[in-house]
Parts: C-alpha cells; structure tokens; sequence
C-alpha cells in the first residue's frame, strides 16, 4: 500500500539550482578575469610574430650570403634559393602571413645579381616604434 502524500510535500524540498545573482557573480568573476588576461595574451601574440620575423630575417640574409660565398654572385630572386636547395621552401614574413610580400633589396652598383636583402612587407611599427621595413 502506498503513503498517503500531499501535494504540499514537494513544497518543503530544497531547490536544486542556481539563483540569477549566483550566475551574475560568477560571470563577473569570469569576465574580470578575461580582462585581466586578454591584454597579455596580444602583446605575447606580438612579441612571438617580431621574434619569428627577426629570425627569418636572419636565417635569409644568411642563406644569401653562403649563396654568394659559393657561387661569387647574388641570386636573382627567393624562388632560386629555393631552387638550389639554399632554402627548403621561401620563408613566411609573419606580420603579413604570406611569403609574396617580402621586400626586394637590389644589389649595390658593380655585383651582379637581384637579391642583395630583403626586408618585411609589412607597413607598420615594431613594439619599439622602428618601422618593420627598416628590420
């Protein structure tokens, strides 16, 4: 035989749940913390892009050197560093996110060539201020 319930008995449980002002605290808590941590997150987003290009740079300005060292002119282009296995494939400027915005510098009156550096497509300032161009 079944107890004898009321329809007042499921009145006196406790609720299980969330009340709104509940919610609101933690969303609050959650949003301040995203402040706090979103602003950090950028500028390390930036300053690992600067290390990446400053690096390419690098690592391309020394390949065109070796380039000259073996061959006794500079290349005619990225592509040919590619070509004769100086570079496994042409670097990726990171501000830009393609490897066709690299800036060409020509080679100085009297060496023979079309590839003398090279420098970053991008228009924009360095954290420091120095314009990309100039790296």
């Amino acid at each position: 035989m079944r107890p004898k319930t009321s329809k007042f008995t499921t009145a006196t449980k406790p609720w299980a749940g969330f009340t709104l002002i509940e919610l609101m605290v933690v969303l609050a808590i959650i949003s301040t913390l995203l402040l706090l941590v979103t602003p950090r997150y950028f500028d390390q987003l930036e300053a690992a892009k600067e290390t990446v290009l400053r690096d390419n740079l690098r690592t391309t300005r020394e390949v065109i050197d070796k380039f000259y060292g073996d061959t006794g002119r500079y290349p005619e282009s990225l592509g040919e560093l590619v070509e004769k296995k100086y570079l496994r494939s042409i670097p990726i400027d990171p501000l830009t996110d393609s490897n066709n915005t690299w800036q060409v510098v020509p080679v100085p009156t009297g060496y023979t060539g079309a590839l003398y550096d090279i420098r970053s497509g991008h228009t924009g300032n360095a954290r420091d201020g120095k314009p990309y161009a100039q790296w």
